[in-house]
């Protein structure tokens, strides 16, 4: 049999080797944490590698991942459908092995790590997670949501101000199934980190309200016992202060950033071998090391016993079963076309003039019987984004809810709703205003980039955000938001459209939406029944010209009523111009040819009209249109007196057809 050393070393050799083969890597971190990582998942770790979405799996999260060779050797070595061909194309094209932990390549990995501090903040969304199932689901002798969160992280996540932000939420949450392994390794990139960080770790921990404990990183028994007191402290969050040696094993390179980013060439990887006992070629691994890294048949003995449970507690609570699959499942109730149907049909009988965040709550009022799963969020600003209503129940300190009040940590409730999200059973939401999405523009990016649902409500979405100036005035944010591959933009331009956009981003399986909403009030419109589908492709034409249309005026948000009016002062003087409202241009581009066509007549020449940048809209109205935008930065006044300083009057947007046509 094995001995732990031996296990360990064999994430070491892989490591190694795969770096070593793709001249491109970090091999330092997975070498240096080869022995915590062994001890936790042949110890502690609850997963089945037969079936890695079982529900109350243990989670795992390498938030250092750059170290991602140590996570594609343990799902490699425990069982799981990563072959050794796959870690032997590490970084190459199309390989289930990335550079860096990516979502949905390799089964096991749950979730893309790499931005340092996000891993650790997801994993933050994580047990968040599991706490507010437990609470939602458990009941007393069924306790079928009973799962820990485990975190590796580095130096390099814990100068991240985005860890500050989590951590100190998860011990205000007292998420006692969060454990933490710091990488105490005294390296990063530029070297030994003594000359750029010198925080007290333990005390920062301390004073977060974490249970916190210090071992050597490469002492198996005191990890272990470790684990097991951490595992015990139920009412708040663990971290274990690990004290490594970076690249373990190497003869020259150990304990330097030598070996932190780079290969560690190929006579140093001979020298490694044989100061590790590790006779095996590249890529193979003995029989008996296999054999104890396998945990198949005690994974699937786990999810047995799992099952067994559950089938205990759906007979008990056969309601809460099944709905407990539907969520973890991610499928919509069964009425929720119905609910939707009915109260997009009822905003729009109601049309109300009002600013597009009071239509949002009041869609949010509205979903939230509907949608056990809805949890939402501010980050410190619920009076302004208003996306709480009188149904949630607010988490406060460790009492849980469906409402989390993130305190001033937009990047953070982001990353941590991301967390959510992947954990499963949550449908999760946070609102800020849209000025402060650069703050947390890396974690939305990161929800695109994994195809994950989240809801992001951005409030205040423009000039008319007013008297608090160009430091709250978004003037580049709607068109950035719109750049990010697979984010689903929405700036409606009245309630209906609030209430559309809000049903197709709750609908949405395959990625984030963004919905960008006004402060300033935004006049109420009755549709025809017709438009709702149309909405939902993202633009559609909301007024149609007298004739033959000579331009086409495509508006978003508060814009659209004032395209609306230049449309009849055109008419006036006999320019027969079409209105388009283009609530989500990420919407609209995914539609067919023909269907754009019909908005956007080849021939007709455009003007577009939208309170931010302009450069975004020449794709709409090519050279020879024009855009009523702004291209600097505001100013501090009221409001409309800002509309109008800016150009958005109806004056301007009829002086700017005439110059086009």
């Amino acid at each position: 049999m094995a001995t732990r050393r031996h296990l360990a070393n064999a994430i070491r050799a892989l490591s190694m080797d795969a770096v070593q083969k793709a001249s491109s890597g970090h091999p330092g971190a997975p070498m240096g944490m080869a022995d915590i990582a062994e001890v936790l998942w042949n110890d502690h770790m609850n997963h089945n590698p037969t079936n890695p979405e079982w529900a109350d799996r243990d989670r795992f999260v390498l938030s250092n991942g750059h170290g991602s060779m140590l996570i594609y050797s343990l799902l490699h070595l425990s069982g799981y459908d990563l072959p050794m061909s796959s870690l032997s194309s590490f970084r190459q094209l199309h390989s289930q092995c990335a550079g860096h932990p990516e979502y949905g390549y390799a089964p096991g990995i749950e979730t893309t790590t790499g931005p340092l501090g996000q891993g650790i903040t997801n994993g933050v969304g994580f047990a968040m997670a599991e706490k507010l199932m437990a609470d939602q689901f458990n009941r007393p002798g069924h306790e079928i949501v009973d799962h820990n969160t485990y975190v590796f992280l580095g130096d390099g996540c814990l100068m991240e101000g985005v860890s500050h932000e989590a951590c100190a939420l998860a011990g205000t949450w007292g998420l006692g199934k969060l454990v933490a392994f710091w990488d105490d390794n005294n390296i990063s990139i530029d070297g030994h980190i003594d000359g750029w960080y010198t925080d007290d770790t333990v005390k920062r921990f301390e004073a977060y309200g974490w249970h916190v404990v210090s071992v050597d990183g490469h002492d198996p028994e005191a990890i272990n016992a470790a684990v097991t007191a951490a595992k015990a402290v139920t009412d708040k969050p663990s971290i274990i202060c690990c004290k490594t040696v970076i690249g373990f094993g190497s003869p020259n390179k150990s304990g330097t950033h030598d070996c932190h980013g780079a290969a560690l060439g190929e006579d140093e990887v001979a020298l490694t071998r044989k100061e590790l006992g590790w006779d095996s070629a590249p890529f193979e691994i003995p029989a008996d090391v296999y054999e104890g890294w396998d945990a198949k048949a005690s994974g699937a003995d786990k999810e047995a016993a799992w099952n067994a449970k559950f089938d205990a507690y759906a007979t008990a609570h056969p309601e809460l079963a099944a709905e407990f699959k539907r969520r973890m499942a991610g499928e919509l109730p069964a009425n929720w076309k119905q609910a939707t149907d009915a109260m997009i049909a009822d905003t729009n009988e109601k049309a109300a003039s009002v600013a597009s965040r009071k239509a949002s709550q009041n869609v949010i009022t509205a979903l939230a019987p509907v949608l056990p799963e809805f949890l939402g969020g501010s980050a410190d600003l619920t009076g302004s984004n208003l996306t709480s209503c009188a149904s949630f129940k607010h988490v406060s300190g460790k009492e849980t809810g469906n409402y989390i009040s993130y305190g001033v940590r937009e990047f953070g409730m982001y990353a941590i709703m991301n967390g959510m999200a992947l954990h499963g059973g949550l449908i999760p939401f946070g609102g800020t205003f849209h000025m402060f999405s650069d703050y947390a523009k890396s974690a939305l990016r990161m929800a695109a980039l994994m195809k994950i649902r989240t809801i992001a409500v951005l409030t205040h979405d423009s000039i008319g955000q007013g008297e608090d100036g160009p430091t709250h005035q978004p003037i580049e944010n709607t068109a950035a938001m719109r750049y990010i591959p697979n984010m689903d933009v929405w700036r409606p331009a009245d309630s209906v459209e609030v209430a559309v956009a809000w049903t197709a981003a709750v609908e949405r399986m395959d990625g984030p939406s963004s919905l960008v909403l006004s402060r300033q009030g935004i006049p109420g419109r009755s549709h025809d029944a017709a438009d709702f589908d149309a909405m939902r492709k993202g633009a559609y034409i909301l007024s149609e010209s007298n004739g033959a249309a000579d331009i086409i005026i495509i508006a978003t948000g508060s814009e659209v009523d004032l395209a609306a009016k230049a449309q009849e002062a055109l008419a006036a003087d006999g320019v027969n111009a079409r209105v388009v409202s283009m609530p989500s241009t990420n919407v609209f581009d995914r539609q067919d040819q023909a269907y754009k066509d019909s908005i956007l007549t080849p021939g007709v020449k455009r003007v577009a009209v939208e309170a931010g940048v302009t450069d975004f809209w020449r794709k709409y109205v090519g050279l020879e249109g024009a855009v009523v935008g702004i291209d600097t930065f505001g100013e501090s006044a009221p409001g409309g007196v800002l509309m109008e300083h800016f150009g958005f009057t109806v004056d301007n947007v009829v002086k700017t057809v005439k110059s086009v046509l």
